[in-house]
C-alpha cells in the first residue's frame, strides 16, 4: 500500500530536523513516524520471519538457494548451503530474497578482491543485507568511503593501539580472573550468560568509561542493534527496537556530556573512546550530529560485543566437537595464540558485510551492475576448501589460521581485531589452568540472524584441575 503524502518526511527537511533537535526526540519522532507508517500499510504486527524446516541444498534449484534466511544457521544447514554455492556459483545472484535482490560472494579470494576494492565496491548506505527501519539508518563510520571513513575511524584508533593494549593486558587478565574464580564447578550452568556476557560487558564499560554497574545496559543496546527484523532477519520488533535505541541515546548523550563537564572542570583526558572522540576535531562535535553520534557508539559497542563474546563461546563448543585439539591444547598451552586465530575463523561471529556496486563490473566471470548489492560472506570464506585444508574442522595449529577473513580486509578491516585477540587469549590462558574439562553438557541454542553467527545458550560443566 502507498504511504500518503501526509505522512512523508521530506530527506532534506529530515536532515535538518535531526541536526536541530536534541537526540532523544529525533528518535521518539522515528518511532511515532514508524508506527503511523505500520498502521498505514497494514503491517503492524506482521512478522516477516516464521520459522520453517528448510529444504536440504540438494534439494533446490541453484537460483532458489537463499543464504540469507535467518533460520540457516540455527537449523545447522548453512555449512552444505554455502558449500554448494563455493563449488557451482560462487558470485550466486537471488533475485527473490526478502530483503531484495543480492549477490552473494563465497569463496576466500573473491571476498578479499570485493573488499579491498572500495573505488567499485561502496560500504554505503548500510553494511547490512537490508535496510533498517526509516530514521534508524544512523551512520556510521563502517558504512561510509574514504575520506571520511578514514577520518572518524582514526579518532578512535588510538584506542586499540599496540601501547595501549599493552597497558590494558593487566586489567584484563584481572577480570577474567574475577569471573572464572566465581564460576561453579561440576554442575551445570550457562557459559554465554555467566562467561561470554559478562566478560564482553566488563571490557565494553572500559572501552567506554562507561559505569561498570551498568555494563549489561552495553550488551542489552548491542543485541537489539542487531537484531532488527528489515535488516538482518532478526526478532525484535520495531517497538522494541525504537525503545532500546532511545533508552541508549540517552544514556549515551549523558554520559558524553558527563565526560565533557569532567574534562572542562580540569580532569584529564582519559584513554577511551569517548575521550577520544571529543578530542579530535573532526568528532568533537559528534553530540550535535545525533544519527552519526548513536551510529558510530553502536557501532563500537556491538563491534566490540558480537566478535568477541561469540568466539569466547564458539571456541568452548568447538574444542568439545573435537576433543583431540582439546589434548593437544593441554598437552601444549603454546598453541594459544594461534588458537585463538582458529577459533574466530571456525566461528566466524559475524556471517557477512555488505557492499554496492559503483559501476558496472564484472566478477569471477559475473556482470554486476552498478547499484547491485554484493554481499561478501566472510563465513563461507572461512570454510573455503581451496584456502583450508579440512575447513570444517577446528585445528588449532593450523598453519594459514591468520588467513582467515572474519575481521575483513583493506580499510574496512575491524579496528578491533587485536583486542579480540588478546581478550580471547587471556581467556585461555587463565581457563587452563584451572580446569581440567569443559564440557559442553546440553545443545547449543542460536540466534536468529543471517548477521551475527550468535551462541546464546552453552549449557556447560567444569571439572577442576585434580588440587584446585
Amino acid at each position: 500500500m502507498r504511504i500518503p503524502d501526509a505522512v512523508r518526511i521530506p530527506d532534506a527537511v529530515n536532515t535538518g530536523i535531526r541536526a536541530a533537535v536534541p537526540i532523544d526526540r529525533v528518535i521518539q519522532a522515528a518511532h511515532a513516524y514508524d508506527k503511523v507508517r505500520r498502521w498505514v500499510t497494514g503491517t503492524n504486527g506482521t512478522k516477516m520471519f516464521v520459522e520453517q524446516p528448510l529444504p536440504p541444498v540438494e534439494d533446490l534449484d541453484l537460483l532458489d538457494i537463499d543464504v540469507s534466511n535467518p533460520f540457516l544457521y540455527r537449523q545447522g544447514l548453512w555449512e552444505s548451503y554455502f558449500a554448494r554455492l563455493r563449488k557451482e556459483a560462487p558470485v550466486h545472484y537471488q533475485a527473490n530474497s526478502p530483503f531484495g535482490p543480492f549477490w552473494s560472494v563465497t569463496r576466500h579470494a573473491d571476498i578479499i578482491a570485493v573488499d579491498k576494492n572500495h573505488d567499485v565496491f561502496s560500504a554505503e548506505p548500510f553494511i547490512i543485507i537490508g535496510t533498517p527501519p526509516r530514521f534508524l539508518d544512523v551512520a556510521m563510520f563502517i558504512a561510509m568511503d574514504p575520506p571520511k571513513h578514514d577520518q572518524q575511524r582514526q579518532a578512535v584508533q588510538g584506542v586499540v593501539a599496540p601501547k595501549n593494549l599493552r597497558e590494558m593486558e593487566g586489567l584484563i587478565r584481572e577480570r577474567v580472573r574475577e569471573v572464572l574464580d566465581s564460576l561453579p564447578v561440576n554442575e551445570p550452568f550457562d557459559w554465554v550468560r555467566t562467561v561470554s556476557v559478562d566478560l564482553t560487558a566488563r571490557m565494553l564499560a572500559t572501552l567506554l568509561d562507561f559505569p561498570l554497574e551498568q555494563r549489561h545496559k552495553l550488551v542489552q543496546w548491542s543485541d537489539l542493534g542487531a537484531s532488527m527484523e528489515q535488516a538482518n532477519g532478526g526478532p525484535s520488533d520495531n517497538d522494541e527496537v525504537f525503545r532500546g535505541m532511545l533508552d541508549a541515546a540517552r544514556s549515551l548523550s549523558a554520559h558524553w556530556h558527563d565526560k565533557a563537564a569532567r574534562r572542562a572542570s580540569g580532569e584529564a583526558p582519559g584513554f577511551d573512546l569517548i575521550s577520544m572522540l571529543q578530542a579530535d576535531e573532526s568528532t568533537k562535535d559528534l553530540i550535535n550530529r545525533p544519527m552519526e553520534f548513536i551510529g558510530n557508539l553502536l557501532l563500537l559497542i556491538i563491534g566490540g560485543n558480537d566478535t568477541t563474546r561469540n568466539s569466547m563461546s564458539g571456541g568452548v563448543l568447538a574444542l568439545n566437537r573435537f576433543p583431540d585439539q582439546f589434548d593437544k591444547l593441554k598437552a601444549n598451552p603454546d598453541l594459544i595464540p594461534n588458537m585463538v586465530s582458529e577459533i574466530i575463523r571456525w566461528q566466524t561471529p559475524l556471517a557477512y558485510m555488505r557492499r554496492v556496486a559503483k559501476k558496472d563490473t564484472i566478477l569471477n566471470g559475473q556482470f554486476i551492475r552498478k547499484g547491485d548489492k554484493v554481499v561478501m560472506w566472510y563465513a563461507s570464506g572461512n570454510r573455503d576448501e581451496t584456502q583450508f585444508e579440512r575447513a570444517d574442522e577446528l585445528i588449532i595449529d593450523r598453519s594459514n589460521a591468520r588467513n582467515h577473513v572474519a575481521f575483513g580486509f583493506g580499510v574496512h578491516r575491524c579496528m578491533g581485531n587485536r583486542l579480540a585477540e588478546l581478550q580471547l587469549r587471556i581467556l585461555w590462558e587463565e581457563l587452563l589452568p584451572r580446569f581440567d574439562k569443559i564440557e559442553v553438557v546440553g545443545e547449543p541454542e542460536y540466534v536468529q540472524s543471517n548477521f551475527v553467527r550468535g551462541i546464546s545458550k552453552l549449557p556447560v560443566r567444569l571439572t577442576p584441575k585434580p588440587g584446585e
